[in-house]
């Protein structure tokens, strides 16, 4: 392995999925929410800068090359169960989050399969827009947990009819009414992205299994 910049940041994108189910596991929400948040999109930052980086800079390496990939899924992986959980087991998350896990795990045992043949199944213009969408949808959706629980701080205290009052048109004075707004576009946006993402995933997993067949066939 070269440990040069790009290879650095590949795997400190790694070691950053694990980090996000840590956040919750040890600061109480929404400051969990805030730090997973914080923690994904630096990590998907470095997705573009490895990448860009290798090839200004010439360092593109086997090890790179291998890891990429690895420290993505996990990322949108690790990130998609812990957004299930908080969720509720919620469908319009636990389904299209289900595409995307079983797609992941498919076309990584089909490249295990393929062995030095998997250079057939390159990383297509489609791919890189599922990863894009996968990672800005779960973005999102991080939002979702500090809009909803900014809501509940700022109600603590206050009964049933207050709260109903302001959001009929009273005063407002802690923003209830733009908050609860947030939360609603932040869970709407994310489940519709989180939707474009499975489909794109989905379409992007056909495609490898297409390009695949040929090797799979038994020899006559």
């Amino acid at each position: 392995m070269t440990w040069n910049l790009p290879n650095t940041l590949t795997i400190l994108r790694l070691l950053a999925a694990p980090g996000v189910v840590l956040m919750f596991l040890y600061f109480t929400r929404p400051w969990a929410d805030w730090f997973a948040l914080l923690l994904f999109v630096g990590a998907a930052v470095t997705d573009w800068f490895d990448g860009y980086l290798a090839r200004l800079w010439k360092q593109e390496s086997k090890f790179g090359a291998m890891l990429d990939p690895i420290a993505d899924k996990a990322m949108v992986v690790i990130a998609l169960l812990v957004i299930t959980g908080y969720a509720g087991m919620d469908p319009y998350i636990l389904l299209p989050a289900t595409v995307i896990i079983f797609r992941e795990v498919f076309v990584s045992g089909l490249r295990e399969f393929l062995g030095d043949t998997a250079g057939t199944l390159k990383v297509t213009q489609l791919a890189k827009w599922k990863t894009t969408a996968q990672m800005v949808a779960i973005a999102v959706l991080f939002g979702t947990g500090i809009f909803g629980h900014m809501l509940l701080d700022r109600t603590v205290g206050m009964d049933e009819a207050m709260i109903a009052e302001i959001f009929a048109g009273g005063d407002d004075p802690l923003s209830l009414r733009r908050i609860d707004l947030a939360a609603r576009l932040t869970w709407w946006g994310g489940v519709g992205l989180l939707w474009v993402a499975a489909a794109l995933t989905l379409i992007t997993g056909v495609d490898y299994f297409r390009k695949a067949m040929p090797h799979l066939k038994d020899d006559p």
